[in-house]
């Protein structure tokens, strides 16, 4: 790279716009959506899509919601031109949907273009030509007055042929190529020009297509060229602004947004930002983005999923997992405190309230997403995490303090694989750390009866594999079975709570304790019974204490029941 950049690259001039109203325009409607796809997106893949292909995606693009949709260049080649004859006569044309091809401005290009469209209902026909001094320089070594005249010829050449077809219903539309790069007194000269040859009314408007054919400047460069032109165009109430946003500085969808600040009404782009170069402007982001703010986008992804797949079968580009509200890993938190704050927010979430899942922009649900992906747990990731997949795939709700506890196995194992740990892995962990836990002591039933004062247990164990019957009293069925064991165990805290509903529902006990004056561990158990349950979580704790501490030695030895 150079040193001095600034004697090779020039600056980007900015428009003389004090005045401008953008910054304090707020987005209230969803505009019109064009998408462009099958033509713009399509020539540039490295293998352009076959018929089928095409058509299998302007299928996708109607199940969305696209009322227009450009489906060709058809003068540029035979397969585009079938391609909009298939359409036309095999009626794959909603009647609430407008096909639109591209044309540039040159005769015969006209003419072929016009004649793939014989017998179309309604259609676009959408004409342009380069007016940046760049390309009038270096590209056709033409003035302002030839250029201006090539987008005159071409009007004038689409409007009678037009004339001469009126069984279609015909909108024109008008693209300054390269307007991001002209200068924008010739670009309104152009524009004018052409709409003066087409004379568009407020019943039967043209298009007028405001194209950053390449990304040249910061996005509010690109409203004060649009809210310029918005403010000086001849016939503005006869025209639909249109803008087609390159994404070459990264930062198309900021663009097309503050454009639609300025006073634009349609915006031309892809499914996922597919297009030349760095791409076309992405339409799920900038819909979403809309969504995510109240408004109504005039777009359906509920089943987003669905409509990647067709893309990228279609296409051959694949989705980036970090794409914004589509990819794989975007409804995905790893980091510990994002984990806790989503798992917080997902339980406080009603189900009609506003949401306000922390970290979470929309309801992934809204999209056809599933919350099982949500958290995903790494080496990076703490207690939220984990105790999210635990209750969401498995129903387990553990106490926070047994998050802490059982996390720090998690990270041992993430830490030790270095590898993602999934929903699965955790949940045989947690089996193997808590609920397997049954040695040196085994549950294998119990009797309970209340008496005037007390609860008096007789349970039967296993002992090291050997048959055990004991017996104690106790303010309850588990003080009764702490004191029926004869060890000093301290219960510090219990927490239970369904598993599953209906008949075939089970209870889960957590018990927190401490054995002989040791550290406090957590002991788990589930049964049909919510006493056995209990009786079970007690006996996970205990035989955890007896794993790293050894058998703690009786205050009381047990005694069996006669």
């Amino acid at each position: 790279m150079l040193a001095h950049p600034d004697r090779k690259y020039r600056a980007f001039q900015a428009v003389a716009l004090p005045d401008r109203r953008w910054p304090d325009a707020h987005l209230t409607a969803a505009p019109l959506w064009m998408s462009t796809d099958l033509r713009d997106g399509n020539q540039a893949l490295i293998e352009p899509m076959n018929a089928e292909k095409k058509l299998r995606l302007f299928e996708t693009l109607i199940a969305a919601g696209f009322k227009e949709i450009e489906v060709a260049f058809p003068s540029a080649s035979q397969t585009d031109f079938d391609f909009v004859r298939r359409l036309i006569e095999d009626g794959h044309i909603p009647i609430d949907v407008t096909i639109e091809v591209l044309t540039q401005s040159r005769d015969e290009l006209i003419e072929r273009t016009f004649e793939s469209l014989k017998g179309a209902r309604r259609a676009i026909v959408h004409l342009y030509n380069a007016v940046a001094e760049p390309w009038r320089r270096i590209v056709f070594h033409a003035s302002r007055d030839e250029v201006k005249a090539i987008a005159v010829r071409g009007a004038e050449k689409m409007k009678a042929l037009a004339d001469a077809n009126p069984g279609t219903e015909w909108v024109f539309e008008y693209s300054p190529e390269t307007f991001s790069a002209a200068e924008i007194d010739f670009a309104l000269e152009v524009v004018d020009a052409v709409s003066e040859v087409w004379q568009p009314t407020s019943e039967r408007k043209m298009i007028v297509n405001l194209p950053a054919t390449v990304e040249m400047a910061t996005p509010n460069t690109y409203a004060d060229q649009i809210e310029w032109m918005h403010r000086n165009m001849a016939r503005r109430d006869a025209i639909i602004l249109s803008v087609h946003p390159h994404n070459d500085r990264g930062t198309g969808v900021a663009a097309a947004e503050l454009a639609l600040m300025a006073g634009a009404e349609r915006v031309e782009g892809c499914l996922f930002g597919n297009g030349e170069r760095t791409g076309n402007v992405d339409i799920v982001t900038l819909a979403l983005n809309l969504y995510s703010q109240g408004v109504p986008p005039g777009l359906d992804f509920s089943d987003i999923d669905a409509v990647r797949h067709v893309a990228e079968e279609c296409t051959g580009l694949p989705v980036h997992p970090r794409h914004p509200y589509v990819g794989d890993l975007v409804f995905t938190a790893f980091s510990g405190s994002h984990q806790d704050a989503i798992k917080k927010g997902m339980n406080a979430q009603k189900p009609d309230a506003v949401w306000e899942v922390p970290y979470l922009p929309i309801d992934p649900a809204d999209l056809g997403r599933s919350y099982d992906a949500i958290i995903r747990v790494n080496s990076q990731s703490g207690k939220g995490g984990v105790s999210y997949l635990l209750q969401h795939e498995h129903g387990f709700d553990l106490p926070r303090r047994l998050q802490i506890e059982f996390s720090r196995a998690i990270q041992r194992v993430s830490d030790l694989t270095g590898s993602e740990v999934t929903g699965d892995d955790i949940f045989h962990l947690f089996a193997s750390e808590y609920l397997e836990q049954t040695q040196p002591f085994g549950y294998r039933g119990h009797h309970a009866t209340r008496g005037e004062h007390d609860v008096k247990i007789e349970a039967e164990l296993t002992l090291s594999g050997e048959k055990k019957t004991l017996a104690g009293h106790g303010s309850g069925p588990l003080d009764a079975f702490v004191n029926a064991l004869g060890y000093p165990i301290a219960v510090i805290d219990y927490h239970e709570h369904a598993l599953g509903s209906g008949s075939a529902a089970r209870a889960v006990c957590y018990i927190e304790m401490r054995v002989a004056g040791g550290a406090t561990r957590y002991g788990v158990g589930v049964d049909k019974d919510i006493v056995s349950a209990a009786l079970r979580a007690l006996l996970s704790g205990l035989n955890r204490h007896c794993l790293t501490e050894g058998m703690p030695k009786a205050a009381v030895l047990a005694t069996e029941a006669k």
